[in-house]
């Protein structure tokens, strides 16, 4: 009779897929979670950054937020700025126009399901009375877009 051979893996094979699969995990996972913060603040800049047509027309209209007919931005709320409101104006969003001067601004706080890295930072477009918008922001270096300057 033929002894039979046993097939699979020994103990040690296992231990090393296992010890490799954690090493892999202890790298990929904090790497992720700085790709979704960054993620959110670039679509939190473009959610805001879409405001500034709409704030040039009602500038060149002559409305701002309390002229009669007011201003009417548009605006979907956002689940990664400020608290769950009630109903009203999204808390953590502020618009500002000013006619006089000719300079507008837009201020975002990222809350809710913000990554908790960028919570409670903010994004910030202004309108000099040039009509040149600039954006900066609160959030760290490594989670600030492409054309946001990092500042206070």
């Amino acid at each position: 009779m033929k002894a039979q051979m046993q097939k699979g893996f020994t103990l040690i094979e296992l231990m090393i897929v296992v010890a490799i699969i954690g090493i892999l995990a202890a790298i990929a996972i904090p790497q992720y979670q700085n790709y979704v913060a960054k993620s959110q603040v670039s679509r939190v800049m473009s959610e805001t950054g879409s405001l500034r047509t709409v704030i040039e027309t009602c500038m060149m209209e002559g409305k701002d937020l309390t002229t009669t007919p007011a201003c009417d931005l548009g605006w979907t709320e956002s689940n990664l700025i400020g608290e769950e409101g009630e109903g009203g104006p999204q808390d953590g969003l502020t618009v500002n126009i000013g006619l006089e001067a000719n300079t507008a601004s837009i201020a975002a706080k990222f809350g809710q399901s913000a990554a908790a890295p960028i919570r409670t930072k903010t994004l910030t477009w202004s309108r000099n009375n040039d009509g040149v918008w600039s954006c900066t922001t609160t959030v760290d270096e490594t989670y600030a877009p492409t054309g946001c300057k990092v500042g206070s």
